[in-house]
């Protein structure tokens, strides 16, 4: 796509013109569903996320940054978390309904449960921008430590210097738990 179209794309989002919504889904379309698919592995899952990451698009439109990341980037960004988010939710009603029909397998009480631990993304928010965004990149958008050096545009010395320092700062935070380790084994 040239740099003019997708300028032009821009200025229409921000605008909130609708015809931006066309545009993107012209140029953008298929291969945001294929990065939809991707994730959820069902051809109408894929159309629901397609149609709830355009949802969301509009919604944040006034968000996107040029200087931040290209407009593709932003749009892969929206459509694979909003494929996650789906894949998730369907997991967990899933999750749900075995567990009504043999609740006797898995009997953990309110106790052993701690709240605490299942906050991260909010937690995330507590540390230096420089560790969250690097963090971010690597957990929530499943980044590789590579992939999140080409792109944010920073050295993968520094993307593994960041990871080991957040890693750190979030340890202060959570302590010695099962779910740190969780997290820097899903990680690394």
């Amino acid at each position: 796509m040239s740099a003019l179209l997708e300028n032009h794309i821009v200025e229409l989002l921000q605008e909130r013109n609708e015809k931006a919504i066309s545009l993107l889904y012209e140029h953008y379309g298929d291969t945001l569903f294929g990065v939809a698919f991707k994730v959820v592995r069902d051809e109408d899952l894929a159309q629901d996320v397609l149609q709830e990451s355009f949802v969301k698009i509009w919604k944040k439109s006034d968000s996107y940054d040029a200087t931040k990341a290209k407009l593709f980037t932003w749009l892969f960004r929206i459509t694979r978390n909003t494929a996650i988010d789906k894949l998730r939710s369907v997991n967990t009603k899933t999750d749900k309904e075995i567990q009504i029909d043999v609740s006797d397998v898995y009997n953990l009480g309110v106790d052993s449960i701690k709240p605490d631990f299942l906050d991260v993304k909010e937690n995330l928010e507590k540390i230096e921008d420089k560790y969250q965004i690097v963090l971010d990149a690597l957990f929530f958008q499943g980044m590789t430590q590579q992939e999140a050096s080409d792109e944010l545009d920073i050295p993968l010395g520094t993307i593994k210097s960041r990871l080991k320092i957040g890693l750190r700062e979030l340890k202060k935070i959570y302590g010695s738990t099962m779910l740190l380790a969780a997290l820097i084994n899903f990680i690394l």
